[in-house]
């Protein structure tokens, strides 16, 4: 019979929230999952912002240094800058969404406490 509190939506325990499915299950073949990954790019938190900002600023640097270099050279700035802004931009991302996750944790473990608390009171105001 399932647990009517898990019906419900209330979790006793924040660790026992399993994390979101960022994609396909891996097969362990290295080729075919990345493959099957890139279809799922979407579904992985940050990814598609930070790709996006990367071909931008990829884009602008690479027109900007094409005006005064060999279009070789205008290409290589172009993926330099893609490969580091979509990657500081993911880590950055990815490091807002933990410590959120972070603070939602605290405040679930936090709020059973406070609601027994406001019983208590409660329960002290209403006999005295």
């Amino acid at each position: 019979m399932p647990d009517p509190k898990q019906q419900s939506g209330v979790v006793d325990d924040p660790a026992n929230i399993p994390p979101p499915s960022l994609g396909p299950p891996s097969t362990g073949n290295l080729v075919s999952d990345s493959f099957r990954s890139a279809g799922h790019i979407g579904q992985v938190p940050c990814a598609r912002n930070s790709l996006l900002a990367g071909i931008a600023s990829g884009v602008g640097i690479g027109f900007i240094r094409g005006m005064s270099a060999h279009p070789v050279v205008a290409g290589s700035w172009g993926m330099f800058t893609w490969a580091v802004i979509s990657l500081t931009s993911f880590h950055f991302c990815t490091k807002r969404l933990e410590d959120q996750r972070q603070l939602t944790r605290l405040a679930i473990e936090k709020l059973p406490k406070q609601l027994r608390l406001k019983k208590e009171d409660d329960k002290e105001s209403s006999s005295g």
